[in-house]
């Protein structure tokens, strides 16, 4: 699969590539990224074709728009589609004040969370002032659901249907941002928004992957019926789709339980007959469904990015794909690679 192939954006006038550069580990998450090492990536990701590039004020404090914006600012602005969120706000603030946890010498900004109708508002324009660049074409809600507000959850929710989707909704008819969505952890608070709004597209981190397939069964019929489209993030399961069945290996930010570890190795048995390395599998099974354009990657190195994209265009036979069904490795109903 080509990573800079572009596609259709829903029912939305853009297209995507179907390969997207993330850049959460830019805003320095668990370590630091210098600014060489930040800007090859972009410009690696670049040179690769990739045009889709998706950042959030959560982002290293704001540290993850700044360096967007450094390096895509001098590139023609038609020819490549930012996505960021809302429901944070920023403020200045001394680092020493700062609790920077989990990112590492991040920006000097607080940040603190906004679901209002004039907190969205700030949050829009404020990550325009830190991209420096004229617009973004796709803006999020983030971070709406249980993993992030746990038991607050229902009530975060309702808060931004309403305060956040009057912003983002007038901003969508003035023709200020294109698309506008939600970026969560959990595809039934994505099916819940999109029952309750009109929403154009989801980011959805890890919950479609080659482990984990339960969106099959009514939020992506959903979206394709809505022509909403999803945007897959974390399409390793946050690790032991990339590293195998290792031990350590981390599924969901912990350590992998023994049924994934050994449904892991069954996959992995299947890749090896069919000289299929597992994480090239991982990431051009979540761009097979109709309502997935484009799966994201953040990466740490110019070498973890050169892997990711060498990895989406590596040749998969039809065969592997019917082999992993036939074993009962993945639902029969999820659409494959052609």
């Amino acid at each position: 699969m080509d990573p800079s192939h572009k596609r259709k954006f829903g029912r939305v006038d853009l297209e995507v590539t179907s390969f997207a550069f993330g850049t959460a580990p830019v805003g320095n998450i668990f370590r630091e990224i210098d600014e060489e090492t930040s800007d090859a990536m972009f410009q690696t990701s670049w040179d690769a074709g990739v045009r889709f590039y998706d950042t959030a004020p959560m982002y290293g404090h704001g540290l993850s728009e700044l360096r967007t914006g450094q390096s895509l600012r001098w590139k023609n602005r038609d020819d490549f589609v930012l996505s960021s969120k809302v429901g944070r706000c920023l403020k200045p603030a001394r680092r020493e004040d700062i609790d920077f946890a989990p990112w590492n010498n991040a920006a000097p900004f607080t940040m603190h969370f906004d679901y209002s109708y004039d907190g969205t508002m700030r949050a829009f324009e404020d990550s325009l002032q830190r991209l420096a660049l004229e617009r973004m074409d796709i803006c999020f809600i983030h971070d709406i659901d249980v993993f992030t507000r746990g038991d607050e959850q229902p009530e975060v929710f309702a808060r931004a249907m309403d305060g956040c989707w009057k912003a983002l909704a007038q901003l969508r008819d003035e023709g200020v941002v294109k698309a506008i969505g939600v970026g969560v952890n959990e595809w039934e608070v994505c099916q819940a928004a999109l029952e309750q709004r009109d929403f154009d597209c989801f980011l959805l981190a890890g919950r479609y992957t080659l482990l984990e397939q339960e969106a099959l069964d009514t939020f992506l019929p959903l979206c394709e019926e809505r022509e909403a489209v999803v945007v897959v993030g974390g399409g390793f399961n946050s690790g032991i789709l990339a590293t195998g069945a290792v031990e350590g290996a981390k599924y969901n930010y912990a350590p992998a339980p023994p049924e994934i570890i050994e449904k892991v190795s069954g996959i992995e048995r299947i890749c090896a007959a069919h000289n299929v390395p597992l994480p090239a599998a991982a990431l051009q099974f979540v761009v097979a469904h109709p309502a997935i354009p484009s799966f994201i990657a953040g990466t740490r190195t110019v070498e973890q990015l050169e892997k990711n994209l060498a990895w989406f265009g590596h040749p998969i036979p039809s065969d592997f794909w019917a082999e992993l069904k036939s074993a009962g490795l993945l639902r029969e109903d999820a659409p494959i690679p052609s």
